[in-house]
Order: structure tokens, then sequence, then C-alpha cells
């Protein structure tokens, strides 16, 4: 019992002295620092799509013994900026080649197909007669032609009905202007790389007469 009240009266002064000191069970915390917001990433620039033209124009020939002379289509476009395809396409060695690839260009983007031949030079006119699109004839003078005339004649005298834009011998080069002519009436770009092309041609011919009368 004496232990038992000596407790109780050390509890009674613990108390009344406890409650005239400060008491602080802890020591306080330092506030809390506002968290600090990222700073938000600047938005992404749109990607700049690399524009990857279209193929517009197709070159076909029935031998690659045509390639010296079909490549000047292949040239005129290149300067005029126009992508194209060149292949070879015989109309009687492979005629159900000819008959897919002119059934099938214009859903594979091509809008004008130059086709130049030699001797009998059905590849042309054949290819037309697949297809709605514009065919440019080039005449080939090949090694078995008659001094070209054959090749000629061949393209130029299609029936009624099935058009094919005949150039000159061997005149590859003008079906590749042709070509991105058809082309440049919806291409106003193109339209000006044409009138460009063309004033050169008058400044050319002047720098001829200038050279003559000096």
């Amino acid at each position: 019992m004496v232990a038992l009240r000596a407790f109780g009266v050390w509890c009674l002064v613990f108390g009344v002295w406890s409650y005239h000191q400060p008491f602080e069970l802890f020591e306080p915390f330092e506030p809390l620092k506002p968290i600090e917001t990222f700073k938000l990433l600047q938005p992404l620039q749109p990607l700049k799509l690399i524009k990857k033209m279209a193929l517009q124009v197709g070159i076909i020939m029935g031998s690659d013994s045509d390639l010296p002379v079909m490549q000047g289509a292949a040239d005129m476009l290149k300067q005029f900026g126009v992508e194209y395809e060149l292949t070879i396409v015989s109309a009687h060695r492979t005629p159900k080649r000819m008959s897919d690839y002119a059934t099938q260009a214009a859903d594979r983007g091509i809008r004008v197909i130059i086709a130049g031949a030699g001797g009998a030079a059905h590849l042309p006119g054949m290819v037309a007669s697949y297809t709605h699109l514009p065919v440019i004839g080039v005449p080939v003078k090949s090694s078995n032609s008659i001094d070209g005339w054959d090749s000629v004649l061949s393209i130029l005298q299609m029936p009624t009905g099935v058009p094919v834009a005949t150039v000159a011998l061997n005149g590859a080069k003008n079906a590749g202007i042709l070509a991105a002519q058809i082309l440049a009436t919806s291409d106003s770009a193109l339209a000006d790389k044409l009138k460009q092309y063309k004033k050169d041609l008058e400044e050319q011919v002047q720098g001829m007469i200038s050279k003559l009368n000096k």
C-alpha cells in the first residue's frame, strides 16, 4: 500500500510539473516545400514528311537495243523533275506482260505511257488499245527496220478510236517533253519549268544569231 501511495504521489507531482513545462514530443518538421512542377515539354514539331514524288510516267520499249534512243525520254523527264519508270515490254514476245502492264498502269498511278518500238512496232498501238491513258509512241530505227519508215507508219497509222501521239523517228526526247506538257495541265510548278525551258531554247537561238552576226 505504501508503494502504491508513493507511486500515486509521484504521478501527481509529475503531472503538475509537466503542465507548466513546454512539452514537445518531437521536433517540429520543416514545412514541406511545394512540389516543383515540371516544365511542360515543348510541343513536338509536326514531322516533315519526305514527299516522295509519285510515279507518273511509264517508259517501255520492245528490247534493250531500244534503250540508247529511249533514254532520251528519261533524261527529259528527269530534267523536269517528273518521276518515271523504264522497263522492257515486248508486244510479240511477252504479250501477257504487255496487257498486264497496260491494264494496271493507271491503278499504279501512271498518267502517261511512252512506248518505243522498231520494225513492226506494234507495242505503242497495242498498249493504247488496253488503256485509257494517253500513249506517246516513239518509232525507233532498229537494225531490222526499213530505214525507219515501217516503225513510223506502224505507230502513226492507228485506227479511229485508238490514238497514239507519234513523235519523230528516234524522237524520244520530244516524247519526254510531250509527257511533261500533258502532266503540266494540272501541275503549275511543272508548267513553270516548261515555260523556262522554252525561254532557254529561245536564248540559245538568240545566242546563235549573235554569234553569226559578229
